[in-house]
């Protein structure tokens, strides 16, 4: 066992700041599922700021210093509450906030979200089958951002007004009738907030047997 370590140590040590560096600084997530369409998609992998927030002790949830304060609109990888499962999704309320949905309109502190007229899109399916869309642009004070509905999908398009308790945040998908958030799991703790995703390293079309999407390649989230 000393050979061992003696004759890898430089390989180790590799290992170890490797760690400490994606599970304290930055890391990168692949989008396995299109509850961020139409902003995320399937195939793309997207780089992760671990301490745009806060700066924790490494494989732990530990906040050791708050470096920043989560904002209406990010784009976040977190743990679920409910499971663990690593998820990704938008903040869309904040602590002390007041929230609800009605017919899918967001309302925050009692004013409603604005919105674009929707625009009909098509959802991308497995061999070559799509499902009609609806996208349209969700302004929320200084936020604003792409989302989609498809009609006929039955999901939870109300409730609320709820009351966001401290250190915690309401999250959304961009995919409103295709994403398991916040009307499902509750709301999230900080602790469970891994980092803000910020921009598409790489992109590959998983339907068109991995094709890369160069166009994809450093584009930067909003």
């Amino acid at each position: 066992m000393k050979n061992f370590l003696r004759n890898n140590r430089g390989f180790l040590v590799f290992m170890l700041l490797f760690g400490v560096f994606r599970t304290a600084i930055a890391d990168w997530n692949p989008i396995p599922s299109g509850s961020m369409h139409p902003n995320l998609l399937e195939g793309d992998v997207v780089f992760v700021n671990r301490i745009a927030y806060d700066l924790k002790l490494p494989l732990t949830d530990r906040i050791v210093v708050r470096l920043d304060e989560p904002r209406r609109g990010d784009i976040v990888t977190f743990s679920s509450p409910l499971d663990g499962t690593r998820l990704i999704k938008r903040i869309v309320a904040l602590p002390g906030d007041t929230v609800e949905m009605r017919a899918k309109r967001l309302i925050v502190n009692g004013r409603q979200a604005d919105y674009d007229d929707p625009a009909p899109a098509r959802e991308a399916l497995e061999h070559g089958h799509t499902l009609p869309a609806l996208q349209t642009t969700e302004r929320i004070g200084a936020a604003a951002h792409t989302i989609q509905w498809q009609p006929g999908v039955a999901a939870r398009d109300d409730f609320g007004p709820v009351v966001v308790p401290p250190d915690q945040f309401v999250m959304l998908g961009d995919n409103r009738d295709n994403s398991a958030d916040s009307r499902y799991i509750g709301f999230v703790p900080r602790a469970l907030l891994i980092g803000r995703a910020e921009r598409v390293l790489v992109s590959a079309d998983i339907l068109a047997q991995w094709q890369p999407r160069f166009e994809r390649f450093g584009w930067k989230l909003r």
